[in-house]
């Protein structure tokens, strides 16, 4: 019985080479019905037959299917009314009156007996030893066709079980794809301030996107007070992604507040965040990038910058009207590198209609159609082409439009942080800090709200 359920025929549709086989059976001995049948527990189904309408099963009553079963060759009863078991059989007592019975066991390749091919007359007959041996044939064959059959389904059961291992493991996939980027983005907030603060008489606006939701970026920013009308602000990029990343922005970020708060001397600042990451073994060959200043109102008006750098792109001075001039002191080293690094800073007047932008490299690396990079060069061309008096959200929004208009956007990650003193109109309606902080992998566009 396991093996008729391991090759799964039981009450399945008719089928073209069985029919054939029930069909030749019959044409080969000239008898008027033969069949192809399946031994179940308590009946006999009729998997093919010709010759024999509207029945598709019978009882395992002894006599006919039901003694065949039992013996491994072929049984052949040339009169049934002589047999001792067969007499009595309904095939035999009932409408068919069959006279004639001789059927060939289907035995499996590990010797279990699935049913018979049956030829059945009747009227009495004899046959040959070639006969049974022809029968004998037919029950191979039609035992090939079940290994055909179940090789089938076992490839299809394959593919199908296949598939469903597929489409679980591109949904386990998927829902780690989404816990990874929820983490990432958790992280990254974690990193950056949640808003820009409101400086009197100044317009902040900054932007923040990752190359990859999956992985935290190494672009980092702040803006925070210093006492006495003074505020510190910085901006810089960690070398690498990831959690290791993460753990240096982390330290990077706090030990510049930490140390701005001691002594705000910006080239004082980056060579204490230096000494820093060289004495902590965490960092290993880690290193960063950076830009600390700190701003105090003019006494004109505006706002005194001073800035350094620690091997980090140059700033811009946005002046209006398409003047811009690159800040960046000689001698600023990478911070973290070296313990003999140093940096050097330098003070502009950063007047009423003028501006300040701060990006990280993922800008000047973002490539053109043509594939080449923008480049300094090409920064440069774009913050000149741009006239009237500066806002930092507006040159925020430009250099984001700047990204997007790139075939594949910026392709790392990116990080700007623009600072502008309004006019004297603009600045008396200048009641908080215009901020477009957001984070967002490659190719989307963020929103931006001024």
């Amino acid at each position: 019985m396991d093996a008729v359920r391991r090759y799964d025929i039981l009450d399945t549709p008719p089928d073209g080479a069985f029919d054939r086989v029930a069909a030749m059976a019959a044409r080969l001995f000239k008898v008027p019905v033969a069949s192809v049948t399946i031994v179940d527990e308590d009946r006999i189904w009729f998997k093919a037959a010709h010759g024999l309408e509207g029945v598709s099963e019978i009882g395992r009553e002894p006599g006919l299917c039901g003694s065949a079963i039992l013996a491994d060759e072929t049984l052949v009863i040339p009169d049934t009314f002589t047999d001792p078991v067969a007499f009595n059989n309904g095939l035999v007592t009932g409408p068919m009156a069959v006279r004639f019975y001789a059927a060939a066991p289907i035995i499996t390749g590990d010797g279990h007996r699935l049913g018979t091919v049956n030829i059945l007359d009747t009227k009495p007959r004899l046959i040959t030893e070639d006969d049974t041996a022809t029968l004998a044939d037919l029950a191979a064959i039609v035992l090939d066709e079940l290994e055909m059959r179940l090789a089938a389904l076992n490839a299809l059961r394959t593919e199908q079980e296949r598939r469903i291992e597929q489409e679980e493991a591109r949904q386990r996939a998927e829902r780690d794809k989404s816990a990874i980027e929820a983490f990432a983005s958790t992280l990254q907030r974690t990193l950056l301030p949640p808003a820009l603060p409101v400086v009197p008489g100044l317009e902040l606006a900054c932007h923040y996107a990752t190359a990859s939701p999956q992985n935290v970026g190494g672009d980092f920013y702040d803006v925070f007070p210093l006492g006495g009308k003074r505020w510190a602000f910085f901006l810089g990029d960690v070398c690498g992604k990831g959690p290791e990343a993460a753990a240096l922005t982390s330290l990077t970020r706090y030990t510049l507040r930490a140390a701005a708060l001691i002594d705000p001397d910006p080239d004082v600042v980056l060579t204490s965040l230096n000494t820093a990451l060289l004495l902590d073994p965490a960092v290993g060959t880690r290193f960063c990038t950076a830009v600390f200043g700190v701003l105090e109102p003019h006494e004109d008006e505006g706002f005194t910058i001073t800035v350094a750098t620690g091997g980090h792109p140059p700033a811009y001075h946005l002046r209006g009207q398409g003047a811009v001039e690159a800040v960046q002191p000689k001698g600023g080293m990478l911070i973290g590198a070296l313990a003999g690094a140093h940096f050097a800073s330098h003070s502009i007047h950063l007047a009423p209609g003028e501006g300040l932008l701060l990006y990280t490299d993922g800008l000047t690396e973002a490539r053109t159609l043509g594939g080449e990079m923008i480049g300094d060069e090409g920064l440069t061309r774009f913050l000149a082409a741009r006239t009237g008096p500066v806002s930092a959200a507006t040159v925020i929004g430009d250099t984001v439009d700047l990204i997007d208009a790139m075939p594949h956007g910026a392709g790392d990650d990116v990080a700007l942080l623009a600072l502008s003193v309004p006019l004297a109109d603009a600045a008396a309606s200048l009641t908080a800090t215009a901020t477009a902080h957001t984070i967002a992998p490659a190719g989307e566009t963020p929103e931006r709200r001024p």
